[in-house]
């Protein structure tokens, strides 16, 4: 997933992402270690889409406390 496609997407939907990607992440480690992944890569991917997800959250968390000081 770009990072273009989760800046686009609301809180609630990020929210949803971030568990969904959680859980993928979890089974895929599972398969991983019980030798029924085929693609090991997939991990790596699922790490890096999680974490493009926790960067939108904190930008936004900072932006939102800056327009609150400002105001």
């Amino acid at each position: 997933m770009k990072a273009s496609e989760i800046r686009n997407l609301t809180a609630q939907e990020l929210e949803l992402k971030e568990q969904n990607l959680r859980e993928e992440l979890h089974r895929t480690r599972f398969k991983k270690y019980t030798g029924e992944l085929a693609d090991t890569a997939q991990v790596k991917r699922l790490r890096k889409d999680l974490a493009r997800v926790l960067t939108e959250f904190a930008m936004r968390q900072q932006a939102a406390v800056i327009n609150s000081d400002e105001g």
